[in-house]
């Protein structure tokens, strides 16, 4: 072989290699996830959902990329996170467990695949137009945890019937769910003789206020509402509740292991695992519009006998019967 002839041979060779990697490269699906706090926080959730991925074939950092974006609690990051994520065109976009972050996501992109995780109804929420044909690029999971205050209450009435003023704590900066979970506590204590009233709190210092003012109001129980934000911070929470000796609900079994009195809820490892199988779904060819939102029905009760011991409570036998888990 002559000289050049060698030289525009390699040469040749050497251009295409960088286009065989971006092929590569680009053969590779990428997940868009947006959380609402940090890859800390968010461990838990973190698994399940790439359990359920690996369910359906998929396995971070061999056969897909996860762009990971987090909100770390602040819910006015969802807008240009999400936009981030649309801009580098993901082929599909994972946000479980945060209502505003599934709606910005739906503001952000008619047409990048979405799977979403909410506490409340997807259709009076806005993101999908049915349940079974959810009709557009977004489908996901739905919980009943935001509709559960009212039996929430009827748990606390039954166990602290002397309590008859109940604090409700909840996100002001998540109006899509404090609206509906204030109306059904309202409604459901005017139906029992019993007085609500709301503190907020959507930062750590928030948390430490709303309990100062839960004590001067001198609050015979507390209901903590459905919120990202209140998942995250269970061990804040129970240590508070202790330490002003307020029977407290949760929907979140997290708050109940970490100390809390109490939780009433669906399970959040269950939701997210859903979600990962989801996205694989999308990955693999089925269209959003044609995914029917999965409907996570089933709730479980769980109960802190050693908190209760603590607070001087007794549970009613007919409580501890339906307990779905008892700490002890």
């Amino acid at each position: 072989m002559r000289r050049r002839e060698f030289i525009t041979l390699l040469g040749g060779a050497a251009a295409t290699w960088p286009l065989a990697a971006r092929a590569q490269q680009q053969a590779t699906p990428v997940i868009g996830y947006l959380g609402s706090e940090t890859p800390e926080r968010w461990a838990t959730r973190l698994r399940a959902f790439r359990q359920g991925l690996t369910e359906t074939g998929y396995a971070e950092g061999n056969n897909v990329a996860i762009e990971f974006r987090w909100a770390e609690g602040r819910y006015d990051r969802f807008a240009p996170l999400a936009a981030e994520l649309v801009r580098q065109q993901v082929n599909v976009i994972a946000v479980p467990g945060s209502t505003p972050g599934a709606l910005a996501v739906k503001a952000a992109t008619a047409t990048i695949p979405a799977v979403f995780y909410v506490g409340g109804d997807p259709v009076k929420l806005g993101l999908v137009g049915s349940l079974n044909r959810p009709g557009g690029n977004l489908t996901g999971v739905g919980a009943l945890n935001v509709e559960l205050g009212g039996k929430q209450l009827e748990l606390l009435h039954e166990l602290v019937p002397t309590a008859t003023d109940i604090a409700l704590l909840l996100n002001p900066t998540n109006p899509a769910l404090t609206d509906t979970q204030t109306r059904d506590a309202q409604a459901a204590a005017r139906s029992l003789g019993l007085r609500v009233f709301v503190l907020h709190a959507s930062t750590d210092d928030d948390i430490d206020e709303a309990f100062t003012t839960l004590g001067e109001k001198r609050a015979g129980a507390l209901l903590v509402g459905a919120d990202t934000f209140f998942y995250a911070r269970p061990d804040k929470l129970a240590a508070l509740a202790a330490r002003y000796a307020v029977p407290t609900i949760s929907a979140y079994r997290e708050f109940a292991a970490a100390g809390g009195l109490m939780s009433y809820g669906g399970s959040i490892t269950d939701a997210h695992h859903q979600v990962g199988l989801y996205t694989g779904r999308i990955l693999k060819g089925d269209k959003p519009a044609d995914l029917p939102v999965h409907q996570a029905t089933k709730v479980e009760l769980v109960i802190n006998l050693k908190t209760a011991r603590m607070l001087g409570l007794a549970f009613p036998v007919t409580l501890l019967g339906r307990a779905d888990e008892v700490i002890e």
